[in-house]
């Protein structure tokens, strides 16, 4: 019964067995001395291994026990009045099946149950080697009160250390199945990050292709090594493509056919604006700055309009009929994009529950990273919710950076 199965014992469990056994210890001593007529001392004595024996469980099991049957023996052998309740009193009995109730609680099943043995054997051991020659008779009905008794509250003890044993096992599998959904919910945004990305290299590549290709019907009167320059650009260009299109067929579904479509950017603010009024959400969007799509790198315009995109299908799934404003704000430095909903007039749930986190969140930060910005989101102090993204823009432009957004 060492302490190798035994588990963390919480602060709240030292008190309350602490109390237990100072309340015990007295009820003990003083039925003992009135009733018993033990001498108060011994009284004092075996009550105090007893009832200290209860909370030395919860870190030593094995010598907790052996305190316990000290205090027992001491009751036990003493010349006292016990006429039938020998070798146990009623108050030694009591304390006794609460040792055994804890150790089943607190220890693997198997020790549990070698430690009610050793103590029906130790009951057993004290009738025979009573000093004052007291026989078995006499002490037949306090050993079968102590082993019906103490057997129920040590299967009962068992049974809920079993029940808790299995809660936790059940909780540690929940969080791991939650952190697989994570992980895998973060690889599968990668994916379709990177297939997109593909799609804005993919186009900027053909246009350099096809610009080296013509140089030398566009441009006449190109000397022979600026032909030959142009011819290199347009063959690197080609194994590029190549190589890209190699990669892309590793990272897409097996069942995924080609994406066709032009990859969005925040041009189509206009569009997820009236989608997002289509399924009952007044949205107001707000542009601010000069924002040409073409003066935005293609990665951060994708990342922006995604942002912008998810956060609008939260508002529709999670606060519906919550009015809604984009603002989308650029300077010389730097782009600000923000999501900010009202109080829902519908029926509202969470976006972001322990239990079940939500998976375009977690899309949304990594587009974030991976755009070199950073996103913030959050309950706004006004009500609704609140989502903030950042994206550093090329220091080509004399505006000043944005002011700071308040989080």
């Amino acid at each position: 019964m060492g302490t190798n199965g035994a588990r963390p014992v919480r602060m709240q469990w030292w008190l309350l067995l602490g109390l237990s056994a100072g309340l015990l210890l007295v009820a003990t001593a003083t039925i003992t001395t009135s009733v018993y007529e033990v001498p108060v001392l011994l009284a004092y004595m075996a009550a105090s291994a007893q009832c200290a024996a209860l909370p030395l469980v919860l870190l030593r099991p094995h010598p907790a026990t052996v305190l316990q049957f000290a205090g027992v023996a001491m009751f036990s052998w003493s010349d006292t009045d016990t006429d039938g309740i020998w070798p146990l009193p009623v108050p030694v009995l009591v304390v006794l099946v609460l040792h055994i109730g804890l150790i089943g609680a607190r220890c693997p099943w198997k020790e549990a149950v070698a430690t009610w043995w050793a103590s029906a054997f130790f009951c057993i051991v004290l009738v025979v080697a009573d000093p004052l020659g007291r026989g078995l008779d006499h002490a037949e009905a306090s050993l079968i009160i102590y082993a019906t008794n103490s057997v129920l509250v040590l299967f009962g003890a068992i049974l809920w250390s079993q029940r808790a044993a299995v809660h936790r096992e059940l909780v540690s599998a929940r969080r791991d199945v939650l952190l697989e959904q994570t992980q895998r919910a973060l690889v599968e945004e990668r994916g379709r990050i990177a297939r997109e990305l593909h799609d804005v290299v993919a186009h900027s590549m053909s246009v350099i292709h096809m610009q080296a290709t013509s140089a030398a019907y566009r441009l006449p009167g190109l000397d022979p090594e600026a032909r030959a320059e142009f011819s290199r650009i347009a063959a690197d260009t080609r194994t590029t493509l190549r190589e890209m299109r190699r990669l892309l067929a590793v990272l897409r579904e097996e069942t995924a056919g080609p994406e066709l479509h032009p990859v969005p950017d925040l041009g189509g603010l206009g569009d997820l604006a009236a989608s997002a009024r289509r399924g009952g959400i007044p949205v107001d969007v707000e542009v601010t700055g000069d924002l040409p799509s073409s003066a935005l790198p293609d990665a951060v315009g994708l990342a922006a309009y995604r942002i912008v995109q998810e956060s609008l299908s939260n508002v529709v799934r999670h606060a519906p009929g919550a009015a809604t404003r984009v603002k989308v704000a650029a300077s010389g430095t730097e782009l600000l994009v923000e999501v900010v909903n009202g109080r829902p007039t519908g029926p509202a749930r969470p976006i972001e529950e322990p239990q079940h986190p939500g998976h375009g969140l977690i899309g949304m930060r990594e587009r974030a990273r991976l755009a070199g910005g950073t996103m913030w989101t959050g309950p706004h102090s006004h009500g609704g919710y609140r989502v903030v993204a950042r994206f550093p823009l090329p220091a080509d432009s004399p505006a000043q950076r944005l002011p700071d957004v308040d989080q």
